[in-house]
């Protein structure tokens, strides 16, 4: 059996097979150029990825532009509104000309009021904080030792074990 052309070993790229079903489905959002959506993530970076998303792209009638709606949660609408023509330029990069004029902003939940919380991207885990060595330990009890009240000398002895490890960082 040979190989049909576009074929490697037998087998086709996902992206082949699905690309004229994303490209309907995304012409009937207004998106004409799909890699808005599929390459979110890269077009726009990873900054504004996590806390926004596209929603649809809608065309006035005069033909002067369209009108991108992004949705994001409330929180971070005002740090998206700052960077909005940043946004609107590297949208633009994408299509290849001015094809988007206007950036607006929708802050709702991507599920909806019932759900509540919104999140884009999972939360980073995290980081277990690295316990100070022996020697960091000995430094900040001599520190705090001439300290009377139990609580007060503890709290400047985890003061003083953060700064003496951040010092020995440097």
């Amino acid at each position: 059996m040979a190989a049909q052309p576009g074929r490697k070993g037998g087998f086709t790229r996902t992206a082949t097979l699905l690309g004229r079903q994303i490209r309907q489905v995304s012409e009937g959002r207004g998106f004409a150029v799909t890699r808005l959506l599929t390459h979110w993530h890269e077009v726009v970076g990873p900054d504004i990825a996590t806390i926004a998303r596209p929603v649809d792209v809608k065309y006035g009638r005069q033909g002067m532009g369209a009108t991108l709606t992004i949705l994001c949660t409330g929180a971070q609408a005002p740090m998206l509104e700052m960077q909005k023509e940043q946004l609107r330029a590297q949208v633009n990069a994408v299509y290849g000309y001015n094809a988007i004029a206007r950036i607006r902003i929708t802050q709702t939940a991507p599920h909806g009021f019932a759900e509540g919380q919104a999140q884009f991207a999972p939360a980073p885990k995290a980081q277990p904080k690295p316990q100070p060595s022996p020697t960091v330990r000995a430094e900040a009890g001599q520190v705090a030792s001439a300290v009377h009240d139990d609580e007060l000398r503890l709290a400047l002895e985890a003061l003083a074990c953060n700064v003496l490890s951040k010092v020995r960082q440097i």
